[in-house]
């Protein structure tokens, strides 16, 4: 990559082009905010004697959207200090400031004249070779560079972010036929490698891929729901994760997107295509009129859905009266409850026969002769299209990956009798006896294209485990866990136990791990790819031991891991963590002692034990409080006290970060360890960590005492958690698992500033553990914990 990025301007304040300044801003890169003018006072600034001249007047609009940043929800910020790195202006008086920037985004209204205009603004400041991109949804990005000098035409493109940008994985980068390939290359890499994205080429094409596929399963939903006569929440029971799709299915996701977006995008379609497509992209009058009455969806309060007390109504979409939601009912989805993974599932429901097989059909199929009719039109291959969807639109699997589950050549033949139109190049490829769009050889993947198979492109830096494990990694399994050889001399250890919840085989699994990489690998890095890196203990087998009074069992079970989180600690070998999604309680105890931590963007890291009635007992108390002890300047006085109070809030609280940069804010991170950007490449990342670390001469740590606050610290940090009960925001019982927290924190009944050994810590926050197992009340919490899925106060 030549080319770098080190500034970049946003242009256009609104929800889109604040989130991307946002996104940028996560990663480091000061931005430019940009918006107009206004045009009018408010009485407010009337009544302060502000003019139209006045600069907090003039940059209202980019100052107003920076402070909506910080009250967001999901946050835009993976820290609130990002903020810093964004500077709001106008597109007056800061224009000048664009010839200091790397690339410029335009997000302004989506009007082509509008975006013609700032791009003529743009050329006057901008530096030479600087990149300049659209983040429109669908106009056409050839018609906004025409009339652009040579050198701003070469360096222009569509850059289409999902919104939220933090969270969404899809970016597509549009070219023109003026864009130099260079840059298109320079883009796709940043956008994976720095931006953190999964990045699809897409032609300029009326709402290029995924919005185009998108808009169009939506409305053939919405227009199979009022032909077959089911209910908004009939619907939506069944395109949810029933068939790999979000939870938000279909009427919650519009109403999460907001109706007026939606028809906007529909609209934009519908002006541009001719014939049965156009009449696909017709907004039903239901809909019309709900535009019309402001029942936009969440953002009003009401859309599809209503939301009154506790309950949660549906609309009619016949009578546009609010009624109690339905689910669908049928003896397909009943015995699809028993079948594995969504693949099967949607097999075996869409040719089910009755209403849910019926509906799932008439929904699908047209989705996926559609896609395949804008194969070539939209994008280049299958794999494009398929990846748009998922990263887009959180599918599971892409139209084409579906066809795939449902079997081509059996959904073909159906299709045909029904007279579903099957594109030519569909049947000329069943017809050399290719009859599916993937196929997989030796580890490789292939996909169909122009009647061969390809292998699929992808980025060096994402590694597949599942792909690792058929091409003859696995070194060794158990139940809970697998050791794989990643190559170069480094092993990774995964948990794949339900909800990778640590239990006895995967304690045995780190033992062996650890002993066999200090024998035969420079160092481990413990990762997976599972929905979350851990959830913590196997909760269910602790309550079940100790309504049964076993605690022997659960001492050994402690004790054991306790000595696995010691090995992984004073291994010989480097070991890495390489945390993503949520590790909370056990799933931080296995991170904290580790020689280097590479988290995700997206880490969700915090000791929660406390909402269970319990406190960590892996060793989380001692490693984090040890980590904050590392984190302070050597020779410089401290306050010992600080520190104990910091981590005893920490846990007491059960604070869990809502992020990787504030999982290092909450000192569960230091300053040497990571944090990935891009999901898909954390695991490459926390390899080349081992890597660096063994070439740097790794050594174990030296087994040092801990020095403590003792028994006046206890009564220090027992003041805090008193007043609360008193003034009655925290429960008898509360108060007395912070007592026990704070015994262990405090290192129990020693003289302030005792050095204590790391296994005199660990015995006292077993005990604590132990001690707290055999409360009712802490029982009670778990049970509820593992019934309803919250904590409970009692």
């Amino acid at each position: 990559m030549s080319k770098q990025i080190k500034k970049a301007a946003v242009l256009g304040s609104g929800v889109m082009g604040s989130g991307i300044a946002a996104h940028l801003a996560n990663i480091g890169i000061p931005t430019l905010l940009l918006d107009i003018v206004p045009k009018d006072l408010t009485d407010e600034e009337k009544a302060k004697g502000l003019t139209l001249e006045s600069p907090q007047v003039r940059n209202k609009f980019s100052q107003g959207a920076l402070q909506k940043l910080l009250k967001q929800k999901p946050a835009p910020l993976t820290v609130k200090k990002n903020l810093q790195l964004i500077t709001a202006g106008n597109l007056e008086d800061d224009l000048h400031a664009l010839s200091e920037c790397d690339w410029i985004i335009e997000v302004v209204v989506e009007n082509l004249n509008v975006k013609k205009q700032v791009f003529e603004k743009v050329e006057q400041y901008r530096k030479q070779g600087s990149i300049v991109s659209s983040n429109t949804s669908g106009i056409s990005v050839e018609a906004m560079a025409e009339g652009r000098s040579e050198d701003f035409q070469k360096n222009f493109l569509g850059t289409h972010f999902f919104n939220p940008p933090r969270y969404l994985k899809l970016l597509e980068v549009i070219p023109t036929k003026h864009t130099d390939e260079s840059v298109v290359q320079f883009m796709k890499e940043f956008g994976e490698d720095v931006l953190g994205k999964g990045v699809v080429l897409a032609k300029d094409t009326p709402n290029f891929i995924a919005n185009r596929i998108g808009t169009f399963g939506l409305l053939v939903t919405v227009q199979e729901m009022l032909k077959g006569g089911y209910s908004v929440g009939e619907v939506d029971s069944i395109t949810g994760p029933l068939i790999g799709r979000p939870k938000s299915a279909t009427f919650r996701t519009l109403d999460v997107v907001g109706l007026d977006t939606f028809v906007h995008v529909a609209n934009n379609v519908y002006e541009q295509v001719e014939g049965k497509e156009k009449e696909v992209f017709e907004v039903p009058a239901f809909m019309k009129q709900m535009l019309e009455n402001g029942w936009l969806g969440s953002k009003s309060g009401q859309g599809f859905f209503l939301k009154k007390g506790k309950e949660i109504l549906e609309l009619n979409p016949q009578t546009l009266e609010y009624e109690e939601r339905k689910k669908m009912k049928t003896p397909a989805l009943e015995m699809s409850k028993n079948v594995k993974g969504s693949r099967n599932k949607l097999k075996a429901l869409v040719y089910a026969e009755d209403k849910a097989g019926a509906l799932l059909w008439d929904i699908i199929a047209p989705v996926l002769s559609y896609s395949a009719e804008l194969y070539g039109t939209i994008a280049d291959d299958v794999v494009s299209i398929d990846r748009a969807m998922k990263w887009g639109f959180g599918w599971e699997l892409g139209p084409f990956e579906t066809w795939d589950a449902i079997g081509l050549e059996k959904s073909v033949h159906k299709m045909l009798e029904q007279g579903i139109l099957v594109p030519q190049w569909i049947k000329d490829m069943l017809e050399k006896g290719n009859t599916s769009f993937y196929k997989e050889e030796e580890g490789i993947n292939y996909f169909y294209h122009n009647g061969e198979y390809l292998p699929v492109e992808v980025n060096p830096k994402a590694i597949d485990l599942k792909l690792l494990k058929k091409q003859g990694k696995l070194i060794k399994k158990n139940s809970g866990a697998s050791l794989i050889d990643l190559g170069d001399g480094v092993a990774l250890l995964e948990f794949h136990s339900p909800n990778n919840a640590i239990g006895l085989d995967i304690i045995q699994m780190i033992n062996f791990a650890v002993d066999e990489v200090e024998k035969n690998f420079k160092g481990l890095v413990i990762g997976n790819q599972g929905k979350n890196f851990c959830v913590g203990a196997n909760l269910a087998m602790i309550l079940m031991e100790a309504q049964d009074d076993n605690v022997f069992e659960i001492d050994m079970t402690v004790r054991h891991f306790q000595q696995a989180m010691m090995k992984i600690k004073y291994s010989t070998k480097p070991v890495v963590a390489a945390p993503f999604g949520m590790t909370l309680g056990g799933g931080s105890e296995v991170c904290l002692p580790t020689a280097h931590i590479q988290a995700s963007m997206e880490t969700y890291m915090g000791l929660v034990e406390v909402g269970v009635g319990l406190i960590p007992g892996g060793g989380g108390n001692k490693e984090l409080y040890i980590k904050h002890l590392n984190s302070l300047p050597n020779g410089v006085e401290f306050d010992l006290q600080k520190v104990a109070n910091k981590v005893f809030e920490t846990i007491a609280m059960a604070k869990v970060s809502t992020s990787g940069d504030e999982a290092r804010e909450n000192n569960f991170l230091n300053h040497a360890d990571g944090v990935s950007v891009n999901g898909d490449h954390l695991l490459y990342d926390a390899k080349q960590a081992v890597l660096s670390l063994h070439a740097s001469g790794y050594k174990a740590p030296v087994r040092r005492k801990v020095p403590v606050v003792g028994e006046t610290g206890y009564a220090t940090l027992l003041l805090g958690a008193q007043s609360m009960h008193l003034s009655g925001f925290i429960s008898e019982h509360d108060l007395k698992i912070a007592k026990k927290l704070a015994y262990v924190i405090a290192g129990g009944k020693v003289p302030y500033g005792t050095e204590v050994d790391e296994q005199y810590l660990l015995d006292l926050e077993r005990e604590a553990f132990l001690s707290l197992v055999a409360e009712g009340k802490s029982q009670q919490r778990m049970q509820h914990m593992l019934v309803k899925g919250k904590p409970l106060r009692n």
